[in-house]
């Protein structure tokens, strides 16, 4: 009586093997999307505006006080080689970007207070025109208007992709220090680019799902 019990063992060998190379790619090309996010994330400031509430007078004011903030604020990083320097020059200027803030909500009749910082904040994957930015804590300037209770407006204020033209987003993420491969992670430049978005938001959340 034959037996197959050296075939069926080797072919469980193999399917080990295979499992185990499986694991190990899996595991590696997480370990690039987490450090190719990190390292985006480090060279990025976000602009981060958040409304009274979600009344249709609060929304409408909070895109006129992002366009007040906004322009004085891309003055002021104009000729900022990199995050280091736009990051300083943001936080000696923090107290007139608010003031700005202010003038501009009483002027539209309103006397919410507002509040402009930088902070680490945590942010989701976020499709723009051009280009997207996956999920990941970022350094963002922040205003906070009155309650801060209503929906918010995001983009990105250094490198100046807010105000770029889509067809001019590679041209000023280089220009701000961002390698080809981080410009073709955010834009559409890079084929799947959202897909690789995508992957490395999956990655961040399974990694504070773990820290957590």
């Amino acid at each position: 009586m034959t037996t197959n019990i050296p075939n069926t063992a080797r072919k469980l060998k193999v399917l080990e093997i295979a499992l185990l190379v499986g694991l190990a790619l899996f595991l590696a090309s997480g370990a690039l999307a987490l450090q190719a996010g990190d390292q985006l994330s480090e060279k990025v400031v976000r602009l981060h505006v958040l409304a009274n509430s979600d009344s249709e007078e609060d929304q409408a004011l909070k895109l006129q006080v992002r366009d007040r903030v906004l322009e004085r604020a891309t003055e002021l990083l104009e000729q900022s080689a990199d995050r280091k320097e736009a990051e300083g020059l943001l936080r000696g200027h923090l107290l007139e970007l608010e003031e700005i803030a202010a003038e501009e909500i009483h002027a539209n009749g309103y006397d919410y207070a507002v509040d402009v910082r930088l902070e680490d904040t945590n942010f989701p994957t976020r499709e723009y025109d051009g280009f997207t930015l996956p999920a990941g804590n970022y350094l963002a300037l922040r205003v906070i208007i009155g309650e801060g209770a209503g929906q918010n407006w995001w983009c990105v204020v250094f490198p100046p992709l807010c105000t770029a033209a889509s067809g001019g987003v590679s041209e000023a993420a280089l220009a701000a220090g961002l390698t080809e491969e981080q410009v073709g992670l955010i834009t559409e430049d890079s084929q799947g680019y959202i897909l690789k978005s995508k992957v490395v938001e999956w990655w961040q959340q399974l990694r504070t799902s773990i820290e957590g």
